[in-house]
């Protein structure tokens, strides 16, 4: 599943000439990286590391919670990204009246 997700999501990037399309693919492409390092730090029986006073256990008995905790903070800097790309593309449609990229190409090359 996740590499059908890459794959879609590079295909969206590398593959449509609407810049929307594009921002999609690139947002299906986070999420796909996202979701493959959320499961490569799954184990099977392994428990939250939080221990309460008194207790003890075993370092292998844990689950890794840094590989989250980064993935956390990944989700924010592409929302973040998302945003920005939005408020650069609004700019593009107004000043170009498009969002397909030969054709702002064109426009550019055109107007130099």
């Amino acid at each position: 599943m996740i590499g059908i997700l890459l794959a879609v999501g590079v295909w969206g990037m590398v593959g449509k000439r609407n810049l929307v399309k594009k921002l999609i693919g690139l947002n299906v492409l986070q999420s796909a990286i996202i979701l493959f390092f959320i499961s490569g730090s799954l184990r099977d029986g392994g428990t939250v590391p939080i221990l309460f006073q008194g207790e003890h256990g075993k370092a292998e008995d844990f689950v890794n919670p840094l590989p989250h905790v980064l993935m956390l903070t990944a989700i924010v800097v592409s929302v973040a990204v998302t945003a920005v790309a939005l408020a650069f593309l609004k700019r593009i449609h107004r000043e170009f009246g498009t969002v397909d990229e030969a054709e702002i190409l064109s426009e550019m090359e055109r107007q130099s």
